[in-house]
């Protein structure tokens, strides 16, 4: 599924939002996904049990996180959710705080790579130091905005 479409169709834009901590922005978009019935309230705990395990592999990049598990931890079909903070949250052990999320609900291996690579692509900048470009995300103050984005970076 594209990533554009999934937003749209589980109405998973939160922008500007708050969270006290890494694991209640994670929930913002979890719940965005539950809500929608892609995921199971279950692929939350899912995510915070392997971070707290793993540590945070979830950091894709700095200042950005996508928070993911295995298809197997309540995934009903595939689905992202997009999230921007109005204050960064820090992980434990990371340095730099994330201000961007992009939750990635993959319903089996594949999906789970196309919606990394697709995400990534959005993301893409040559320019930047990172390679990537969050403040693409961050400036947008509308759905609107965010498909505008996705548009531009996949044409």
């Amino acid at each position: 599924m594209a990533l554009k479409q999934s937003l749209i169709e589980n109405d998973s834009i939160l922008l500007g939002a708050s969270a006290s901590n890494w694991q209640e922005a994670v929930k913002l978009g979890t719940d965005m996904l539950v809500k929608s019935g892609a995921i199971e309230a279950a692929y939350y705990d899912a995510i915070i049990n392997c971070v707290e395990k793993m540590g945070p592999y979830i950091i894709i990049a700095p200042g950005f996180a996508m928070p993911h598990a295995r298809p197997e931890d309540g995934v009903n079909r595939t689905a992202f959710a997009l999230v921007t903070l109005k204050e960064p949250v820090l992980f434990d052990g990371e340095d730099e705080p994330v201000k961007v999320l992009i939750t990635l609900a993959g319903s089996d291996s594949d999906k789970h790579m196309a919606g990394l690579m697709e995400v990534t692509q959005a993301l893409e900048d040559e320019n930047s130091e990172t390679g990537i470009n969050l403040d693409k995300f961050v400036q947008c103050h509308t759905k609107e905005d965010v498909y505008d984005v996705i548009d531009q970076a996949l044409e």
